[in-house]
């Protein structure tokens, strides 16, 4: 018997608390353009790990968020943590606080330099001495107290640094859980706790958990490792497109149901692209490229086409892009962009040479939020708008007009303010920007997250427009839906290295998922 089926059994005879741990009932939440969540209602108990899954932008970071009060809710939403019952427009960290709501997401957020007993008092108090300084005895004494009870296999002087990640994650865990007197209240929020541990490691830290929860606290855990879930989950919740499509028993499912659930059975065909001749000419080549995790990469990008990049969260994606753009340093390998050596020193080489980036956090790498339209679209080229030592605003704002309706933002003329539009509108101004450079090659992380059905169509609308004047794209996306309807191939980065490649017009979500998700 596996520790995992040892802690399923120790969970039949343990702690039966209340049927409901946290209600949250007809929750939704809107951004500008954007309905984030609709009107999802689900309930958490005690002793149990709740699984919540679904792809990007299907509102699992937005629930998580209002949960532990950095966002607020649309009104009309409530959320009941225990005794406690909380407005969905009044949020606040405070009152997750006093609903003993903890988050422990994939970033730790410990201190590899530091101790496990200082890494655990950073959660609460230092204890003082009589001269106020540190009283360091009674922190140790402290802490060794929550090793014991949280089950941490290290000692309280060890370097975090010298520990494995699964340990790492117990001290993230415990300093989280550190304040409740028992197990009896609040929620524990799990986001992604292994995508970075070694697969030896995982189990030891699945077993853990379902520990916590047999003794009864509440789990809402969030991976994108489907065999960990049915490993793990006592129920599971699926979100797509911010609504709730159900919440199930998790040994009454499948990793194939889990599948449908998260991507759909519904391509929308028409956006679907023919497969492209690959006779046609080489844009970009990359052989043997080591960056970030990946090792051995190769693969081309021909003239016209849209390649897309599937791979999880750490699969070293993001790192490929940035290499092309000469923003990370390749380890090893080469790369050719229209049969000539491509290894630009910086962006601004790489702009220089023809490639654009679209980076996946538009707000903070993109775009220029209290500027107006104009002047975002303006930036890449401003050099064209000097005469004389002063800026021809006037034809700035002519070409943002014409730029406005070419490229489909919904904006009066370039004079408002970035931050007043939508999602789906400012990525699209942050794509005019790059797309007027008639660049030879496009590198879009994410292009569409984060924006509305509606958006999403358009935005690979102008992306297909340019590949058809000749341009070139390699696309990542989280969305498996949305790689098979757009792109017309589609690389599988996995264990870092590139595991398949598919012909997009011949392929379908679950297919994609299955060989991401290593099933």
């Amino acid at each position: 018997m596996t520790a995992i089926q040892h802690a399923r059994s120790a969970l039949r005879t343990a702690y039966k608390g209340p049927r409901s741990r946290v209600q949250i009932s007809e929750l939704s939440k809107t951004f500008p353009g954007t309905r984030a969540l609709d009107n999802v209602s689900l309930d958490i108990r005690a002793g149990e790990i709740h699984a919540l899954v679904g792809g990007n932008g299907s509102g699992k970071s937005t629930l998580i968020k209002i949960l532990s009060g950095v966002y607020k809710g649309d009104p009309g939403g409530s959320l009941r943590i225990d005794d406690l019952e909380i407005r969905a427009e009044e949020t606040s960290p405070a009152l997750a606080r006093k609903g003993n709501v903890h988050v422990v997401h994939q970033d730790l957020g410990v201190f590899l330099d530091m101790s496990v007993s200082e890494n655990l008092a950073l959660g609460s108090h230092y204890e003082r001495g009589w001269s106020q300084g540190i009283d360091w005895r009674a922190l140790k004494k402290r802490s060794v107290s929550l090793i014991r009870k949280f089950e941490i296999n290290a000692a309280p002087d060890a370097e975090l640094r010298s520990l494995g990640p699964a340990v790492r994650t117990q001290v993230a865990i415990a300093r989280a859980l550190q304040g409740q007197a028992d197990s009896s209240s609040g929620l524990l929020i799990l986001d992604e706790p292994t995508a970075s541990l070694p697969a030896h490691e995982v189990e030891a830290l699945l077993a853990q958990l379902k520990r916590y929860a047999a003794q009864g606290q509440a789990i809402l855990y969030v991976s994108h490792r489907l065999d960990e879930i049915l490993a793990i989950a006592d129920r599971v919740s699926a979100l797509r497109d911010g609504k709730l499509v159900g919440t199930y028993d998790a040994s009454a499912i499948s990793e194939k149901f889990l599948i449908e659930l998260i991507v759909g059975d519904k391509v929308q065909s028409a956006a679907r692209a023919p497969s492209q001749d690959r006779r046609s000419n080489v844009r970009f080549e990359a052989k043997d490229l080591a960056v970030g995790p990946l090792r051995g990469v190769a693969f081309d990008v021909h003239e016209g086409e849209i390649v897309g990049v599937a791979g999880l969260l750490g699969s070293g994606r993001t790192e490929l892009l940035r290499s092309i753009f000469g923003d990370l340093p390749l380890s090893e390998g080469e790369m050719r962009l229209d049969g000539s050596a491509h290894r630009p020193v910086s962006p601004s080489a790489a702009i220089q040479a023809g490639v654009i980036y679209v980076p996946e956090d538009r707000v903070n790498d993109a775009a220029f939020m209290d500027q107006t339209i104009a002047s975002n679209i303006a930036m890449p080229a401003l050099h064209r708008y000097f005469n004389g030592g002063r800026i021809k605003q006037d034809q700035i704002d002519r070409d943002a007009s014409e730029d406005i309706k070419e490229f489909l933002v919904k904006a009066n003329d370039g004079k408002a303010l970035l931050s007043t539009l939508s999602g789906g509108n400012q990525q699209k101004v942050v794509m005019a920007r790059w797309l007027r450079l008639r660049p030879r090659l496009m590198l879009l992380d994410e292009p569409t997250q984060g924006v509305d059905i509606g958006a999403r169509a358009e935005i690979y609308k102008l992306i297909r427009a340019a590949t058809d004047g000749g341009s070139a794209a390699i696309v990542v996306a989280s969305d498996f839906e949305e790689l098979t309807a757009v792109c017309d191939r589609i690389l599988v980065i996995r264990e870092g290295r590139v595991f398949a490649e598919l012909q997009g017009s011949e392929t379908t979500p679950h297919e994609v998922a299955q060989l991401t998700l290593g099933l």
